[in-house]
């Protein structure tokens, strides 16, 4: 555990700081950015996948995903992107401490790896940073405590659906990761494939 939590740390000080960068710019920078991960994601399911139909289905749901996060970033609100990009990355943390640390019970046979604590875990940080970043981070005023509760429960839940929905796929091309572009956490859709599920419902939503 030690040693993969060095590699991901490694490579998280590496593509943390181009993420950001990137994300700030805005613009054609982050329309560059994008782009790079659709490639990058559609190349891995495109591995990924054996049946043609999921692969045309899975790059159209890809160019969506990606299609709704740069709405969101540009036209929607920054902070609110931060707000659900941060969720999502303490969910994932969250998972993978709790897991590695508590063990336990294990949650579906499609993600072995996949326990009650980590679940517990993803909830409990997604929970724990995105009511610091609305309080310490934001400037946008809390007036129903009730709702941001729940929004951050809901978007950690779908983050987590996404991990599992990936999970499934990978299991049954008998990979244990969509690529090994990233030490220690393997493909790039292993890393924000709870962003690419969020993202397009978080969207969807906004506009109805």
């Amino acid at each position: 555990m030690i040693e993969e939590f060095k590699k991901r740390l490694l490579s998280s000080l590496i593509i943390i700081p181009i993420a950001i960068f990137f994300t700030f710019q805005g613009s054609v920078f982050f329309m560059f950015f994008l782009g790079i991960l659709f490639l990058a994601t559609s190349y891995e399911w495109l591995k990924m996948s054996k049946n043609n139909k999921l692969k045309f289905l899975g790059i159209i749901f890809l160019m969506f995903s990606f299609y709704a996060t740069f709405e969101i970033r540009e036209y929607n609100s920054f902070e609110y992107f931060l707000f659900i990009v941060t969720v999502c990355i303490f969910t994932d943390i969250g998972g993978y401490l709790f897991g590695k640390t508590f063990k336990g019970p294990k949650l579906v046979k499609i993600s072995p790896n996949k326990t009650y604590a980590g679940v517990f875990g993803s909830f409990f940080l997604a929970l724990t940073a995105g009511l610091i970043y609305l309080n310490y981070f934001s400037k946008t005023e809390i007036d129903d405590t009730d709702f941001i509760f729940l929004l951050i429960l809901f978007i950690s839940f779908i983050s987590q659906i996404g991990d599992l929905i990936i999970s499934y796929f990978k299991r049954k091309a008998k990979l244990k990761d969509t690529g090994k572009i990233l030490p220690g956490h393997g493909g790039l859709l292993d890393r924000i494939d709870g962003l690419v599920f969020v993202m397009p419902i978080i969207y969807l939503l906004s506009k109805i």
